[in-house]
């Protein structure tokens, strides 16, 4: 049977126009309406084709680009700008312009306050499309490794031992040159000793460096090649990174907020995530919800008290199995002020704790823990058992409550399918398993631009190429319409 082949000196003609260089329900068509719909000045990139000085590439056009090839999972300036050369699709949508990967990159760069803002814009175009409520958010986070390695991660241990090493480097290197200007021999390899005793101090004046900042700086460690990015434990072991935050809402899964923290837990986290997604809509939320790693009652209380229904479950509740002889095991006697443990022992308040908001309950005589049979299970203490109680503990017993409701379990229930299927496309469908740019602003703006993408992609599936550039046009043309009218 005879193969088909292809024949590289067959004649034939391109489309005569790059406007026909792609279908019209081709998705690069749903990008490029998205883009055109965005407000630049609300963005912060000022468009002013008459500004004096050598011409610049179009903000928008650049910004097509990005977000076009950040779809794909294309975020490498130099790939980007393979495409613009080879691949139909990045070339109508750029109108064939060919940005060099230097444009590119300082694009990204000079504009990372902007491209962090596409995001509230993208999500509040999905709120008029009717594809977000608003009603119910969930928050979830994920550890994303920084453009950086361990290896430029600095510690005062590390520098000091490093720091004697090189002295001790340049102790023999200065006796070497010595010996050889005795000898008077070899010249070349004085100078080779010379130039090594260069580098050496060089190195020397750059751990002194480090070790400086990290005196005068409350962290305990630097990274020279990121310096904010923090050493942190992810599901894949250590890494040099950032934590990755996103605002889901529950009506599609679109992704509301994004954000990037330096923090290693989202222990402090869930307030200003879930307030900053509320500000980006406009509108406050019903109900917010997120994994026993935002239990911090510190960070539900405010929403709460804003009437936002809140669904965190404690860390006890997240055990899987009730450890015996747990807090949750000794009663409190409110009008006593006092525990009792489960043997019928009294446990009186000994003393408050305003650091850590909570006041601590011990037992009486460090005798009575030391004759009870369940001594070394229940404590190891020889001042005998003590138990805490959080200064807003009746508001984490009513927290703990309204996890437990059925209600409350469905929509915890839908917190996985909806929060970390975004961190699952980025991550596996994009290849986005590490940040490409350094220092928080940069990442920041990929996060942003990744959120952005994983949405285009969502409300793409969910209206079709046409049927979403249709709605943003309709929005647009509304929109127009209103400032016409205001105008008049």
């Amino acid at each position: 049977m005879a193969y088909i082949t292809g024949e590289r000196n067959q004649m034939s003609l391109m489309p005569p126009s790059i406007e026909d260089y792609v279908a019209a329900d081709d998705p690069v068509r749903a990008y490029d309406v998205f883009v055109s719909h965005l407000n630049f000045p609300e963005l912060g990139i000022g468009l002013n084709a008459e500004h004096v000085g050598a011409p610049d590439y179009d903000p928008r056009a650049m910004l097509k680009l990005l977000v076009y090839g950040y779809s794909y999972g294309i975020r490498s300036s130099r790939k980007l700008e393979r495409a613009t050369h080879h691949n139909l699709s990045f070339i109508w949508l750029v109108g064939g312009l060919k940005p060099d990967h230097k444009t590119i990159a300082r694009f990204r760069l000079e504009h990372s306050a902007a491209l962090k803002n596409v995001l509230k814009q993208c999500a509040r175009l999905c709120l008029k499309l009717g594809l977000v409520e608003g009603n119910t958010l969930f928050v979830d986070g994920s550890k994303m490794k920084a453009n950086a390695s361990f290896k430029q991660n600095w510690t005062k241990e590390k520098c000091a031992k490093a720091l004697a090493g090189v002295e001790g480097r340049i102790d023999g290197i200065l006796a070497e040159c010595e010996a050889v200007d005795e000898a008077e021999g070899n010249q070349g390899s004085l100078v080779k000793m010379r130039e090594d005793l260069k580098d050496a101090q060089t190195l020397k004046n750059k751990i002194k460096e480090v070790l400086g900042e990290l005196k005068e700086n409350p962290r305990q460690s630097l990274n020279t090649t990121d310096a904010d990015s923090q050493p942190m434990k992810s599901n894949h072991g250590g890494i040099i990174g950032y934590n990755m935050q996103t605002v889901v809402d529950d009506k599609n899964g679109l992704i509301v907020h994004s954000d990037v923290v330096q923090d290693k837990n989202d222990r402090c986290q869930f307030n200003a995530q879930i307030s900053a997604a509320q500000s980006d809509l406009g509108r406050r939320c019903e109900v917010a919800c997120g994994d026993t790693g935002y239990a911090n009652i510190q960070e539900l209380k405010p929403l709460h008290e804003q009437g936002v229904k809140v669904i965190v479950p404690s860390q006890e509740q997240s055990r899987k199995e009730a450890r015996p002889f747990d807090r949750e095991q000794f009663t409190y006697d409110r009008v006593r002020d006092c525990y009792r443990c489960p043997q019928g022992y009294d446990l009186p308040y000994r003393k408050t704790d305003t650091l850590k908001r909570r006041k601590v309950y011990q037992i009486a005589c460090a005798a009575t823990c030391h004759a009870c049979a369940h001594f070394g299970q229940c404590t190891t203490a020889m001042q005998g058992r003590s138990v805490d109680r959080m200064f807003d503990e009746d508001l984490k017993k009513e927290l703990e409550a309204q996890y437990e409701r059925p209600d409350s379990q469905a929509i915890y229930a839908r917190r996985k399918t909806r929060s970390e299927h975004p961190f699952g496309h980025m991550k596996q469908n994009l290849g986005a398993r590490a940040f490409l740019v350094r220092g928080l602003a940069g990442v920041r703006a990929e996060a942003s631009l990744l959120s952005t993408v994983f949405n285009l992609a969502r409300m793409i599936t969910l209206l079709g190429v046409a049927g979403f550039m249709e709605k943003v046009r309709e929005i647009k043309n509304l929109k127009h319409e209103h400032q016409l009218l205001a105008e008049s």
